[in-house]
C-alpha cells in the first residue's frame, strides 16, 4: 500500500477589519480547493471581528493569537503556503519593517525566510493607503516576493452599498505545491 501525501496546509492570517467577519468564504474555498487550513488572528481580529467559534469549527483547528511555550505542541503543521486577508494598513507596515511583536506578524516574517509563498488581499481605506509608509510597504513586500490581490478600500458605492473582497481570488495568487 502506497503511503499518499496530506493536503497542502494553508495559514490564513486574519486582520482586524469589519470584512474579517466573512473569512469563512475562504476558508470553505480553499478547503474545496484542496487545501488544509489553519487560521492566525491578529489579537484584535480575534477579539471580536469574526466568529471565532464558527471559524474553528469550519477548519477543525483552534485559531491562534497568542505565542505558545516551548512545551505546548505545535497545533499546525508547517505552512505550504501563507494568504493576509483582510490584511490592514497596521499589519502590512509592521510586517515590511519586519516587526514581529504578534504571533501574526512573527508567522510572516518567518514565512519570508523560509522561503514559504505568501500572497496578499489589502483592505485599506484610501486616506491611509494615501500615506508614504504604506507605499513603501508594498515595494518592499513586493521585493521580498509577496503576491498581492486588488485592494480593497471598503468605500460606499453610488448605491450605497461596499464591493464586494475578493476572498476567493487569494488562492489564485498562490502557487500550488
Amino acid at each position: 500500500m502506497t503511503e499518499q501525501n496530506p493536503k497542502p496546509f494553508l495559514y490564513v492570517v486574519v486582520c482586524a477589519a469589519g470584512i474579517a467577519a466573512g473569512v469563512g468564504r475562504l476558508i470553505a474555498a480553499a478547503q474545496e480547493s484542496g487545501w488544509e487550513v489553519g487560521v492566525i488572528a491578529t489579537p484584535v481580529a480575534a477579539s471580536g471581528f469574526f466568529d471565532v467559534g464558527a471559524v474553528e469549527a469550519q477548519t477543525g483547528r483552534p485559531i491562534r493569537s497568542a505565542w505558545r511555550t516551548p512545551a505546548d505542541p505545535r497545533p499546525f503543521p508547517s505552512p505550504d503556503a501563507v494568504l493576509v486577508a483582510p490584511a490592514t494598513f497596521n499589519t502590512i507596515n509592521k510586517w515590511a519593517a519586519g516587526t514581529a511583536d504578534t504571533l501574526a506578524l512573527g508567522t510572516l516574517c518567518e514565512a519570508y525566510g523560509l522561503g514559504v509563498p505568501t500572497a496578499v488581499l489589502p483592505c485599506v481605506g484610501e486616506a491611509l493607503a494615501a500615506h508614504p509608509a504604506y507605499r513603501a510597504s508594498l515595494v518592499r513586500l513586493g521585493e521580498m516576493g509577496v503576491r498581492f490581490g486588488e485592494p480593497y478600500s471598503g468605500e460606499v458605492q453610488e448605491d450605497g452599498g461596499r464591493p464586494a473582497f475578493g476572498w476567493e481570488a487569494g488562492l489564485a495568487l498562490l502557487d500550488r505545491i
